[in-house]
């Protein structure tokens, strides 16, 4: 999977791709991540990508003309691009499993006040949100979108039942963990995980994982 994240703040993707899951995935050449710069598309001397908005108001918008100049540089044919905007569809486990079928993935980063409309009308494949919530620009929302859909590209997580067993991947939240010692500060680990029953253990991290659905996200159950 190649994926590139188009942004004025390339440096703060470089640094997250350097750890962790990302890097290890890049360590085995199963996803290639990349921050590109959207100022290389710039022609004036302050690299500008931003101007004043039509009709007046506060803040500033992000000029159409570097993001269609930097796309038809970097898409290819099987590119989607996809831009992180609160109006978007929002993030879920099932959009990072669609997403992850996918070969080639261009994230597009708003900043300021937001991105001339002109670019979600003709220059993009998609738009999502990762909440209800205003962030200062596009990239944070990019590297979280990135994290979620590169740990479901096959080989990437040690064991491969980790994505199959985690919260959302079965429509409700992931069970209760715990691990040594069994017993701190009088505070115990359930008696059940502590055998060798697994027929017994499936069954109470189950019925622990709808408890905890019941009570924290009940909306999940309702779908």
């Amino acid at each position: 999977m190649k994926i590139q994240i188009l942004t004025i703040f390339p440096d703060v993707c470089r640094s997250v791709f350097s750890e962790s899951i990302l890097k290890r995935a890049q360590e085995k050449n199963l996803a290639s991540l990349e921050a590109v710069d959207l100022r290389r598309w710039t022609n004036d001397r302050h690299r500008t990508v931003d101007d004043a908005p039509y009709g007046g108001g506060p803040g500033m918008v992000m000029k159409i003309e570097p993001i269609d100049l930097a796309l038809s540089d970097i898409r290819s044919p099987l590119s989607k691009v996809i831009l992180l905007t609160p109006q978007g569809r929002k993030f879920s486990d099932p959009i990072a499993r669609e997403l992850a079928k996918e070969p080639d993935l261009i994230f597009l980063c708003g900043h300021y006040e937001g991105i001339d409309q002109r670019v979600a009308d003709h220059l993009v494949d998609d738009e999502i949100s990762i909440g209800d919530y205003v962030l200062t620009s596009g990239v944070l929302p990019a590297l979280v979108v990135t994290d979620a859909v590169v740990r479901l590209i096959p080989g990437v997580l040690g064991d491969e039942q980790s994505a199959q067993q985690d919260s959302f991947s079965s429509g409700i939240l992931d069970h209760p963990h715990y691990t040594r010692p069994a017993e701190y500060k009088g505070w115990k680990a359930p008696e059940i995980l502590l055998g060798g029953n697994h027929a017994a253990i499936e069954k109470w991290r189950h019925e622990a994982a709808l408890e905890a659905t019941q009570k924290r996200r009940p909306d999940l159950l309702a779908r």
